[in-house]
């Protein structure tokens, strides 16, 4: 399935049936008069955010929506029947903006929340409504209104507790690929990922948080380099980011130093969310040169960078336990800053007893 996550629609709501002009006409009613009923409404516009969805590429091959119009009114005071609404569902995470793309209207950030966009149209009244003692036959009946259309921009921002940023070929895909079941793709020649990848990590049964891999960046990406920061918005959520270090490249000050710029031009508090900084490929690199990078970076950084391999695994589990301490973190959790200790065990007061 493709990957997309902004598109623009068109969408009408419908109009409403116009009321009907009628009069009984029966062999033993001795004075007839007005029955004509009302229009029905026009359909809805609504959209609902939904769980098991990712993309909006559903929407990349219908941009129009056009909700039911309802039925005229008839006589015997019949009443026409309401149009169809629209429900268009989209993963959660999507945000509704108006047509200048910056305006927003709905921030749809959690499963089953639902939104009209469009109201339809009211249904006009029969002349039944019409009738008094003055005018006891009236001729009219009420045109039903008109629904309203708008155009709208839909843009995906994913859900996901921990963003993996770095320069491409820092090696976010392999350990994506290490820490989840996500398979993205990976080859033994440079490359860069063209879109966004979720991994679901699974510390323990009750241990949990979704990780993004997003496309890396590169010098001038805030400018419109390469991909651009475009896809930068599926980590304003997050609780932390991951910031990869390619360890076997010669300039890693200046790898650090690119990714954080980027981030800090792109603004909406992105750089000031909290960082792990991790050196990658360290299986590549004797004891010794790893320990020369970490000093180096460290004394740029101001953070000590934890040395992690996505092909040995070496690093992997303890990178992702305090990711998921910063997700706990965000999430409310009061014993999240406390570091989980395997070896403490608390007495029991008064000693043991059995």
């Amino acid at each position: 399935m493709k990957f997309l996550d902004q598109c623009k629609i068109f969408i009408r709501s419908g109009n409403g049936g116009g009321g009907s002009v009628s009069f009984r006409r029966e062999k033993y009613i001795e004075y007839g008069g007005p029955d004509g009923g009302d229009g029905g409404r026009g359909g809805d516009i609504w959209i609902e955010a939904v769980e098991g969805l990712n993309t909006l590429i559903d929407y990349r091959y219908q941009q129009h929506f056009k909700a039911g119009t309802g039925v005229h009114g008839m006589g015997r005071q019949r009443h026409g029947a309401a149009g169809d609404d629209i429900v268009l569902k989209v993963p959660v995470g999507t945000e509704v903006l108006e047509e200048d793309k910056e305006t927003l209207i709905v921030d749809l950030d959690e499963p089953g929340m639902r939104v009209l966009l469009a109201k339809g149209g009211n249904g006009g009244w029969g002349n039944l409504h019409f009738k008094g003692p003055v005018n006891q036959a009236p001729m009219w009946a009420n045109p039903g209104q008109e629904g309203e259309e708008r155009w709208l921009w839909l843009r995906l921002k994913l859900i996901a507790d921990v963003g993996l940023v770095g320069l491409p070929n820092a090696g976010k895909s392999t350990f994506l690929a290490a820490a989840s079941a996500a398979k993205p793709k990976i080859a033994d020649y440079p490359f860069t990922t063209l879109t966004p990848n979720l991994g679901v990590v699974d510390l323990s049964t009750s241990e949990r948080f979704v990780i993004a891999d997003i496309p890396g960046l590169i010098e001038g990406a805030s400018e419109g380099a390469g991909l651009g920061t475009r896809f930068l918005g599926h980590v304003e959520r997050s609780a932390t980011l991951i910031h990869l270090v390619d360890a076997t490249q010669d300039d890693i000050v200046g790898a650090w130093t690119t990714i954080r710029g980027e981030l800090e031009a792109y603004g909406d508090e992105l750089a000031d969310k909290s960082e792990i900084l991790a050196l990658n490929k360290i299986d590549a690199l004797d004891e010794e040169t790893r320990l020369a990078k970490q000093a180096e970076l460290e004394a740029v950084a101001g953070v000590k960078p934890m040395l992690i391999s996505g092909v040995s695994g070496e690093g992997v589990t303890e990178l992702l336990r305090a990711a998921y301490r910063q997700v706990r973190v965000r999430r409310g959790d009061a014993v999240a800053e406390i570091e989980d200790d395997e070896d403490h065990v608390e007495e029991t007061p008064g000693g043991w007893q059995p």
